[in-house]
């Protein structure tokens, strides 16, 4: 058994927190496992639970269309989240729970290796970047750990709540593409 699918496994196995006693699904993640560039948010929502897939819903809708607006499709990109079971009511995780979740998640950004990783929201550059980063204060900042360029910028779901925030985020992405074309 390769890596990839002994990672899967036991993540498919989990019970570590409170959250896999409400899942009706793992939310692994998915898409291209040898990806140079890499989503990542903060946990799957209702319909991502019902799915087992990120970012399906209205939010994931908009990070599609954010994805296609540089140039990729999310065949060639890998999208995860900082915790792999719903939060009850969509809730923010807690930090126990993504403590736990984050290792498996730096398991797979070990196997996948991207050169670029996008945070999508405070919660997902909290856990990635610094426990004191405001999203709105440090987003479109490049931080570089490692062999990764680590980018944080606002989360779908929140563009859709405030769209006074797209301006933002675009110049964003405008960096990404530039990033990624460079990387």
């Amino acid at each position: 058994m390769d890596k990839w699918e002994e990672l899967k496994s036991f993540v498919y196995s989990c019970n570590r927190c409170r959250l896999s006693n409400g899942r009706k699904n793992i939310v692994f993640g998915e898409g291209n496992i040898n990806a140079k560039l890499m989503f990542i948010g903060e946990g799957p929502g209702e319909e991502e639970d019902n799915t087992g897939r990120p970012f399906v819903g209205r939010a994931g809708m908009l990070l599609t269309k954010m994805i296609e607006s540089i140039g990729l499709s999310r065949e060639e990109v890998y999208i995860a989240n900082i915790v792999k079971c719903r939060p009850p009511n969509n809730r923010v995780p807690f930090d126990d729970e993504a403590k736990v979740c984050i290792n498996y998640l730096r398991k797979q950004v070990a196997l996948i290796k991207p050169k670029i990783i996008v945070c999508l929201g405070a919660t997902a550059a909290k856990y990635v970047i610094d426990e004191n980063i405001r999203i709105t204060k440090d987003r479109g900042v490049w931080y570089r750990r490692g062999n990764y360029f680590i980018i944080a910028t606002f989360h779908p779901a929140a563009l859709l709540r405030d769209e006074s925030k797209k301006k933002l985020a675009w110049e964003d992405l405008k960096k990404i593409k530039s990033m990624y074309q460079s990387v």
